[in-house]
């Protein structure tokens, strides 16, 4: 038997069943021993593994792909999990963040991550895209959900495949995930919003909302506590119009300058999804309805940087998107490994986060100003 530690250090596991081989030809010759001992044959079997392609490991290496799972050979020798995040739609500023945010997690933690949304705001090719993570057997499919219903039967279909599925940003119905992943709490936010709005325009005037689709849950519970906020509270402001972007920007902005031509008197407009303030904000420069109509509402600081300091928006509001995708990430992979999130939980670079039930919620709203909008970069 080798007995000598340097050689148990150079073999690898790819030459084991040649090991094998030499202990047997031990019992047979002496000779084959005193060859052994004067490297004869270990040097050759060292050359052998070298040149038959032994690489290093890879088990801890990070995969990022945009909707491709690597091949096995591509992959490590010990199998990565396989998280997949499916945002409502991608290359937008918003989703751009939880990409980045993803990302870092991924690396962190050592997993494969697909990051894979459609081109527009459309239940059906979310369906589609699901339907080929499934195909590809990953291991948690998390969702920001275009339509609660639409998505439902698919989210079902995935977990009948023993895929993990859960929700963040945008829910669906609770049969069909695990649990949801919340920014804030929703009433926090819809009554939070419709404050900003009529802070800035002395609590009365008529108003309007852009919203981004039509079915997306979260957008729908955050409008609904605007108008419970609007009835309780500010009964001198009425709102006048509801539309729908499809969080197309373009559409937005069309759907902006409608509402300052049609409504001559408005004086605010909220954007209840992401495109609605930039879209808002254009609107109201290219119109020079600036001190006229006041903009508020949900958007990432960067694109709204501008328009906060030249006054076409008084202020914005929302999360850390990227800690969002991080967070995401995170406890897709606890949840591979056996751990619900739990009620304080601390996760690093997130914080403590709340539970109730099958509801996680991230944190607190932020809002920005033109005062503090230098101090984001996201």
């Amino acid at each position: 038997m080798i007995n000598d530690s340097k050689y148990q250090n150079i073999l690898t596991s790819k030459a084991g069943f040649l090991i094998k081989l030499i202990q047997i030809y031990y019992l047979f010759s002496t000779r084959g021993e005193r060859m052994i001992k004067r490297g004869y044959i270990i040097f050759p079997l060292i050359f052998f593994i070298i040149a038959s392609g032994c690489s290093k490991r890879t088990e801890y290496e990070v995969v990022y792909s945009k909707g491709e799972v690597k091949t096995p050979q591509e992959q490590s020798e010990k199998r990565q999990v396989t998280i997949a995040l499916v945002p409502k739609l991608i290359n937008i500023p918003y989703f751009n963040a939880v990409e980045e945010g993803a990302i870092e997690a991924g690396e962190e933690l050592g997993v494969n991550l697909i990051y894979k949304g459609p081109t527009m705001a459309d239940a059906t090719q979310q369906i589609n895209i699901i339907n080929d993570l499934i195909n590809q057997k990953v291991d948690v499919i998390a969702v920001s959900a275009n339509d609660p219903v639409k998505l439902a039967p698919v989210l079902k279909k995935a977990r009948s495949h023993d895929i993990k599925v859960i929700t963040w940003d945008a829910d669906t119905h609770s049969s069909s995930r695990g649990f949801f992943i919340n920014m804030v709490n929703p009433e926090t936010l819809g009554r939070h919003l419709m404050d900003t709005l009529a802070w800035n325009v002395n609590e009365e005037g008529e108003f309007a909302i852009i919203t981004g689709a039509k079915s997306a849950a979260n957008l729908n519970i955050w409008l609904n506590w605007i108008k419970i906020q609007q009835s309780e509270y500010y009964p001198k402001m009425k709102l006048v119009k509801v539309v729908a972007s499809d969080d197309d920007p373009h559409k937005a902005y069309l759907l902006a300058k409608q509402l300052l031509s049609t409504y001559p008197n408005l004086k605010g407009i909220i954007g209840n999804s992401s495109v609605g303030p930039p879209a808002a904000s254009q609107a109201v420069k290219d119109l020079g309805k600036a001190g006229k109509v006041a903009v508020v509402g949900l958007s990432s600081p960067n694109p709204m940087n501008k328009y906060l300091k030249e006054d076409y928006a008084q202020v914005v509001t929302l999360w850390s998107p990227k800690k969002l995708g991080y967070l995401t990430v995170v406890l897709a992979d606890n949840l591979l490994k056996g751990t619900l999130p739990y009620d304080q939980q601390h996760i690093p670079q997130v914080g403590k986060i709340r539970v109730i039930d099958d509801l996680v919620i991230m944190g607190e709203p932020i809002d920005f100003t033109k005062e503090n909008v230098d101090q984001y970069d996201f």
